[in-house]
């Protein structure tokens, strides 16, 4: 599939030779990772091309009043999101990511619904998201489903480990307590570190476990 131009004011899809992250938040309760992680990945400097579902909008509508892209704008931090991130609809399925000619540094899609691990798990293809996640197993790029479900019947664990199996990560949502976590943003920034150690983003989200209490 070749990518259509998207006009005079197409912004880089890479800073200074790097490729973007592609980004995918779908309907999956768990928004204030979608958040926190996209936050990071701009703190760290690394360009990221971003789409987001209709059921994702609703999802940060639900969980953190975040309405529209000019919502998550605001919530990531103006001046970074319009350095780095190339928003695109989800129903442009020629849109750069979904072309394996189109570099990019792997792609998460966090959270990530049953339903799009499905779609993905059968090659569906639908949307740009499915389309994207598509390529990165075919390419051989790094693909990282954040997924948030629970509890897990016969269908979703078989769709994750045909997943598994064609190389993806699937990194469930499921922060650990042995970082002795006093708010809910401990919590967060222990799965959202997990993500970032997988894309190769430099972090500095809590202490590394070294064998010793975290007190």
């Amino acid at each position: 599939m070749s990518p259509r131009a998207r006009g005079p004011n197409t912004k880089p899809e890479a800073a200074e030779g790097v490729p973007p992250i592609i980004f995918g938040i779908t309907g999956a309760s768990g928004a204030p990772y979608a958040v926190r992680l996209l936050q990071q990945v701009l703190a760290a400097s690394r360009p990221v091309s971003l789409i987001v579902s209709a059921h994702g909008f609703r999802l940060m509508e639900t969980e953190a009043d975040i309405k529209s892209m000019e919502d998550l704008r605001s919530a990531v931090g103006p001046d970074a999101w319009d350095d780095l991130v190339t928003p695109y609809t989800n129903a442009d399925r020629g849109a750069p990511p979904a072309s394996g000619s189109a570099l990019s540094s792997g792609m998460v899609v966090c959270p990530c619904s049953m339903g799009t691990i499905s779609a993905i798990s059968a090659g569906a293809s639908r949307s740009l998201i499915e389309r994207a996640a598509d390529v990165a197993l075919k390419e051989r790029r790094k693909l990282i489903l954040v997924p948030r479900e629970t509890p897990l019947s016969a269908i979703h664990l078989e769709n994750m480990l045909r997943l598994t199996h064609a190389g993806a990560v699937v990194l469930p949502a499921a922060p650990a307590f042995y970082h002795r976590p006093e708010q809910i943003s401990d919590l967060i920034d222990f799965v959202v570190a997990r993500v970032l150690d997988l894309l190769g983003v430099k972090h500095m989200l809590g202490r590394r476990w070294d064998g010793k209490t975290a007190r």
